[in-house]
């Protein structure tokens, strides 16, 4: 019955879609001298060349609608010269309330700070809309430096970020610890801290600012970095020394995090033996969450080792994720109570709350958790609303932005500026100044942006900026379907849902057909070169690199390569991990003794960019299903069951 109230609710949203758009003008060629002169100009700035910048510049129109990044590139490249002061200040004046004002004056501020110029930065630093970790503590400093003392409290959390400081929060931190805000106890907790994320050197130096009668061996403190293995199998004298056992504690956090297992083993022995309780409770936390990261069955009653008030978000909720896997609901709850009032709040743990209270028969206290989420377009939003009883369908009536807003959105220097520079493929600096301009944008404003975007054939910025939307949505734009008939062509020649495919590419590049990823992976499916030639192969036709970027190519190679995965895994759920991750991963990351929910399998997935990837590829699917008339299965169903590891199956192998 709920479920035929599912197809119901959800079959009459889907009956009125209607998906039909304006055509998009390809882009302009990027062909004229001037463009030519601008790209030389960004080439010399990123290059550091100021004369080949002013040669370049030159050749480009004055009051041409980029010539404000010309004038930013110059002063940038000069900032350090006091003597330009004035033009700094007549830019920002010129600029006002523009991305490159901004991002230049934040520039400019570090540069005061550096010179020590406390009464210029206390003047620039007020307008300032976009600051960063830098400059916040050059803003502390400066209060510092006026005798506001005020400013100790709230700059000593810098201490305490898993990271090395940047030249301002060092200056800050030398502060703090000559004026005694920062003791011995805190040192070690950061030393911690920083072992904990793997900033060994950072640890290091941290440890320097000890006091001489607490310095630490540094041949002990380089082995407990480099070697902590060797230094636990026999742990050195003079263990009633807090320097020496704390750098065998670093040791072992330093261990833990590639084999959890073997810290285990040592704190079942002469390790565990030669600390003091608190010690103890602490290791058995890292040891827990390390190995619950790795999915190791035994994580989760290494957690009742630790002690459960001391363990952080990020423990809490590798935890919870390890009580989920273990079905063990009565934990998973206790997890999440323990959790900050931020944390709890996430639309992930509001869910399996839920959950847990549901397990434990409490029915009308899992409604309430559900309710608080089931109108959200997310991955868990869906699964909390089909919990209730029926199934979230598109928004509408969808806004459609007339041309008058459409023509104010053209008129936007911002934005213009932003798509000039999407045009010239100058994609980072494009990105930063939509983003600026964008921000504060009503509803209107922002799916009028969102179409002045898609009609230029940038559909990235046009899904980011209609996803933006609070209360006036159009799911045509923050789901769009560009190269709709090859997607529809290639999916049904390799036996692929549409819907899938099409939630799959909008994770992948957002239908940037030259996209390109860091680590090499080209196109709309986003095809590493050795998957591209593998696929190429398989499907009898040339490879041609200079082909791959090109729509109707990369949309083929990548749908055989998909669903050479579907094939191999059987699950949606497994292939969409597979597909960022590797078979390999998607395949150890099942359980060995038995089947998992697939919303479980997602949940637990340890690489946080794959477990993103997948509830967003699932959630993104079931729209699209909407959207193009697709299948209307709740995503519960969906998802399924994750079968379990096969003995003696081989999950070590990737393709190609």
């Amino acid at each position: 019955m709920i479920l035929r109230r599912l197809f119901i609710i959800f079959g009459l949203a889907a009956a009125n879609v209607v998906c039909a758009l304006p055509k998009i003008a390809p882009p302009p060629p990027k062909t004229s001298a001037a463009d030519d002169a601008l790209l030389r100009a960004y080439d010399a700035f990123k290059a550091g060349d100021v004369a080949k910048l002013q040669r370049a510049a030159a050749q480009v129109r004055a009051g041409t609608l980029l010539a404000p990044y010309l004038d930013y590139w110059r002063l940038r490249l000069r900032l350090e010269d006091a003597a330009l002061d004035p033009e700094v200040r007549a830019f920002l004046g010129e600029q006002a309330k523009t991305y490159l004002a901004d991002r230049l004056r934040g520039e400019w501020l570090k540069e005061l700070a550096k010179r020590g110029d406390w009464q210029s930065f206390e003047l620039e630093y007020p307008p300032l809309l976009q600051e960063d970790s830098e400059l916040r503590c050059y803003a502390w400093l400066g209060r510092l430096v006026r005798g506001d003392d005020s400013a100790y409290d709230e700059a000593k959390a810098v201490w305490f970020e898993p990271r090395d400081l940047s030249e301002g929060c060092g200056r800050v931190a030398d502060r703090l610890l000559e004026a005694g805000r920062i003791g011995v106890e805190d040192v070690w907790r950061r030393a911690r801290i920083l072992f904990e994320a793997g900033q060994v050197a950072a640890a290091r130096r941290t440890l320097a600012s000890l006091p001489q009668a607490e310095a630490v061996d540094d041949r002990l403190l380089h082995q407990a970095g480099s070697a902590p293995k060797k230094l636990l199998s026999a742990l050195p004298k003079g263990m009633e020394k807090r320097a020496t056992r704390e750098t065998v504690i670093l040791a072992a956090v330093r261990l833990a995090r590639g084999e959890p297992e073997a810290v285990a083993e040592l704190m079942r022995g002469r390790l565990g033996a030669a600390l003091e309780a608190k010690d103890q409770k602490y290791l058995w936390g890292r040891v827990a969450y390390e190995a619950a990261r790795r999915l190791v069955p035994e994580a989760i009653s290494w957690y009742t080792l630790a002690d459960p008030a001391a363990l952080n978000d990020e423990q809490l909720a590798w935890r919870a994720r390890s009580a989920l896997r273990a079905g063990d609901w009565e934990t998973v709850k206790d997890s999440i109570d323990r959790m900050s009032v931020s944390a709890r709040q996430d639309p992930a743990w509001t869910y399996w709350y839920g959950r847990a209270l549901g397990a434990q028969g409490r029915a009308d206290g899992a409604q309430a958790y559900f309710t608080k989420i089931s109108g959200q377009p997310t991955f868990y939003g869906l699964l909390a609303a089909e919990e209730l009883g029926y199934m979230v369908a598109v928004p509408q009536p969808y806004h459609t932005p007339a041309e008058s807003e459409i023509e104010a959105a053209r008129a936007n220097a911002g934005l213009t500026r932003a798509l000039e520079l999407y045009r010239l493929d100058l994609r980072s600096e494009a990105t930063r100044e939509w983003l600026f301009t964008i921000r504060g944008m009503d509803d209107a404003q922002l799916l009028a942006a969102a179409e002045l975007a898609r009609r230029a054939g940038v559909f990235d910025r046009a899904i980011n900026t209609a996803d933006r939307t609070a209360h006036v949505h159009n799911y045509k734009f923050r789901f769009l379907a560009p190269f709709k008939e090859i997607f529809a062509e290639q999916s049904r020649a390799f036996g692929l849902e549409e819907a899938w495919m099409l939630g799959l590419v909008r994770q992948e590049s957002r239908f940037i057909a030259n996209a390109r990823s860091p680590v090499g992976a080209m196109g709309l499916m986003q095809l590493m070169p050795a998957t591209a030639r593998w696929s190429a192969k398989k499907i009898g036709v040339a490879y041609q690199p200079a082909r791959v970027i090109e729509p109707p190519t990369n949309i083929a190679l990548g749908a055989n390569y998909l669903k050479h995965v579907l094939d191999d895994l059987g699950h949606p759920v497994l292939a969409s991990a597979a597909y960022n991750a590797g078979p390999g991963r998607a395949r150890r990351w099942r359980d060995a003794a038995r089947p998992l929910e697939g919303a479980i399998y997602a949940e637990t997935i340890p690489f946080s960019e794959t477990r993103d990837y997948v509830k967003k590829v699932m959630a993104n699917t079931m729209y699209y299903a909407q959207l193009i008339g697709g299948k209307l299965i709740p995503l519960k169903d969906r998802l399924g069951k994750v079968p379990a590891r096969s003995s003696g199956e081989r999950v070590d192998e990737d393709l190609p």
